[in-house]
């Protein structure tokens, strides 16, 4: 099982009535929340692990989960509200309001960590859950509790607006990336944790720490990736683009499940990827985002539909 590990919330999407008038639709949403919905549909063995309320946007998020698959029996419950977030979409590039402050996600604590089964064999982390406290306190912990012991995936996804400490932030994603396997970031991403830094010293430095494999995502470009022994390149898959919400996880779902598919979902097989087979990952979950971008919202595709 892949197990996805952060945030889960209701994103409110832009949209006009008939009548021309603006409104807001609201979708489950969430990055770490969309890599589990992305692996499920993948026809991978996914589950979640983040804090989900008992309120009626917590039962619209299960229930989004579990029409996708993904075991949701990891995850702690509370009578706390679900984070909301409210998207705006400008030049194509989706814009982020989130509404937290005591929500069951961010609340979580290392009281709500369960022991993990041994048929977990990937956790991944990400975005806004990691800058938040008391969760991120709570995610560094449980990945330096299972790090040694199972392949672990790291999505920067940053979201300045939620970052009280940039200082503490870059800190912890220096000792994040120290113990992933895989570690993904955008453009976005690279600009905002430091604009003179280009991407290859960036993967370097993190390749150094621990990481086996660092993923620089570009776009309408397509994505780039560096190991120990390789740097490879993908082109990104022309497309009508609705909006980019959820193609970064869907990039990331993709690129484990891809592995897990090639039997090199494990910590000794990522260490010694050959370049065929990063471009073969890289290459899949391109196509694989290129759906996500072709529809509005976080919407993966399912298998059938990269048949």
């Amino acid at each position: 099982m892949i197990v996805s590990c952060g945030e889960a919330l209701i994103d409110f999407l832009p949209r006009e009535t008939a009548g021309g008038a603006p409104v807001f639709d609201p979708r489950p949403g969430g990055s770490p929340f969309n890599v589990a919905i992305a692996i499920g549909r993948l026809d991978a063995s996914a589950g979640f692990l983040g804090g989900l309320s008992t309120d009626m946007f917590g039962d619209t998020l299960r229930g989004a989960l579990a029409a996708s698959r993904v075991d949701t029996s990891l995850a702690p419950t509370s009578d706390r509200p679900t984070t909301l977030a409210f998207v705006s979409v400008v030049n194509g590039n989706a814009r982020y309001a989130f509404y937290d402050e005591g929500s069951a996600g961010r609340m979580l604590t290392g009281a709500d960590l369960p022991a993990l089964p041994a048929s977990v064999a990937a956790l991944h982390f990400g975005s806004f859950s990691l800058a938040a406290e008391p969760c991120g306190s709570t995610f560094e912990a449980l990945m330096q509790r299972e790090h040694s012991a199972r392949v672990i995936s790291l999505d920067v996804n940053v979201r300045p607006t939620l970052i009280p400490d940039r200082g503490a932030y870059l800190a912890r994603l220096e000792r994040l990336a120290a113990m992933a396997d895989i570690v993904k970031l955008s453009e976005e991403d690279l600009a905002w944790l430091d604009p003179t830094t280009k991407f290859e010293s960036l993967a370097r430095r993190w390749l150094a720490a621990g990481a086996k494999l660092v993923t620089l995502t570009k776009g309408a470009e397509g994505a780039v990736a560096i190991s120990r022994s390789h740097t490879v390149t993908t082109p990104g898959v022309p497309v009508k683009v609705a909006d980019t919400v959820g193609a970064g996880d869907t990039f990331t779902g993709a690129t484990l499940v891809r592995l897990f598919q090639r039997g090199l979902l494990d910590k000794r097989a990522i260490a010694a990827l050959s370049e065929r087979d990063v471009a073969d990952a890289l290459e899949f979950a391109a196509r694989a985002a290129s759906v996500t971008v072709s529809r509005p919202g976080a919407d993966p595709p399912w298998a059938r539909e990269l048949a």
